[in-house]
């Protein structure tokens, strides 16, 4: 009788598990790590309100979803860290009403009140069902049915905000510049810490855009530019070493004008390729590979795009 419940219960919860292949991160900052465990390495992080695929569960303890994000890169998450849901939930998901978080930081709270408790802490960029709003403040729906208060200066309603949007690369570098002195964490890609290309998808995705997650995979997107000379500002900046023909690309920034650009390494620092200058990064200028032009490309190049078009907030 017990071996017939345990296959019982062992079946009802692989048919649970087929029926809800969709989910949406339910924390601010998720960690996505290589192998399903808290000791292994962390790859890549998703915010808040992103929509994901569930690939696999683990079954070694505690059921570890396996996850691909919406810029298509894969790892294993707590489970906890996502609300996995059926395809119908994730549709609805999906289609409602939201607030995007336009603070860099700040805490949705139980009351309309910051004498509240906390509900959870939000970054730049997470995303909420928005449910209505009481004075100053948003309420807000999170992916596992908790709710909350935000206040209004720290989030936008998705659909003005959007209206709105300035994705010029002045915008765009002044949301960099913003970051000034955040720290570096590897495979970090929010406010709380960002490695060198978690820094440049950081600040992207606060103006709604999506590019690949790591330099690499950049670097072989939009239209590449050979020559210094010919950058412009808010172009990107690759560093890493030449095999033969081949270039192998381990690093990444913005580039500010004048041979100075502004990246993550330590901290998001602003530096110069110019030896005449006070700022002069000798070793990445002497990794400089080239630059690359992506922002007249989104939603026209695979690779670019935004949560408008992406299929993963559409599905």
């Amino acid at each position: 009788m017990k071996r017939f419940l345990l296959l019982l219960a062992l079946f009802a919860w692989a048919f649970q598990a087929a029926a809800q292949q969709y989910g949406v991160v339910n924390i601010s900052v998720c960690n996505l790590r290589r192998t399903a465990d808290f000791d292994a390495e962390m790859v890549s992080q998703a915010l808040l309100g992103t929509p994901v695929h569930i690939l696999q569960m683990s079954t070694n303890g505690n059921p570890w979803p396996q996850v691909q994000t919406p810029d298509s890169y894969t790892g294993w998450v707590h489970y906890a860290a996502v609300t996995r849901m059926t395809e119908e939930e994730y549709h609805a998901w999906n289609a409602a009403p939201k607030v995007t978080v336009t603070a860099l930081t700040d805490v949705v709270y139980d009351r309309p009140s910051r004498k509240g408790n906390v509900v959870s802490d939000v970054v730049g960029g997470d995303r909420l069902r928005l449910l209505g709003r009481r004075g100053s403040y948003w309420q807000v729906g999170f992916p596992d049915g908790r709710t909350g208060y935000l206040s209004r200066k720290s989030a936008q309603e998705l659909n003005e905000w959007r209206k709105h949007l300035d994705t010029s690369p002045e915008a765009i570098l002044n949301t960099a510049r913003s970051m000034l002195g955040f720290p570096y964490i590897w495979a970090g890609m929010s406010p709380k810490g960002m490695d060198c290309s978690g820094f440049i998808r950081s600040v992207l995705f606060l103006h709604d855009i999506i590019i690949p997650r790591d330099s690499g995979p950049m670097s072989r997107v939009g239209v590449r530019i050979p020559h210094q000379a010919d950058l412009q500002p808010g172009d990107l900046v690759f560093f890493g070493r030449w095999d033969g023909e081949t270039p192998r690309v381990s690093h990444v920034g913005f580039y500010l004008g004048n041979g100075r650009f502004i990246h993550s390494l330590g901290l998001v620092q602003i530096r110069s390729l110019d030896p005449s200058a006070p700022d002069y990064d000798a070793f990445n200028a002497g990794r400089y590979l080239f630059g690359g032009s992506i922002l007249p490309f989104i939603n026209v190049h695979d690779g670019l795009n935004t949560t408008e078009t992406n299929p993963y907030y559409n599905e």
